[in-house]
């Protein structure tokens, strides 16, 4: 296979480990009570929404092959 001779182009990112910065990120600011709640809400605003739906969904869902009361029209009996 042939091999190229030439440098690669970006040679400097494998050099990168030597020039660390000694600047460090500013620490996180933690959550207030306030955001958490919002948090939580969202939420559970979010699951019960789900579970709703799918407990309304649920008897459309089934399926329902021999029905318990089956409709006659008057039309069809005095045949």
């Amino acid at each position: 296979m042939f091999r190229r001779r030439e440098p690669v182009p970006f040679a400097f990112i494998a050099e990168a480990d030597q020039f660390r910065s000694n600047v460090a990120p500013p620490p996180r600011q933690r959550a207030s009570a306030s955001e958490l709640v919002g948090r939580w809400l969202i939420g559970l605003t979010v699951v019960a929404g789900l579970a709703g739906s799918l407990l309304i969904g649920l008897p459309a869902l089934s399926a329902d092959v021999s029905p318990a009361h089956t409709q006659q029209s008057d039309a069809s009996s005095r045949r």
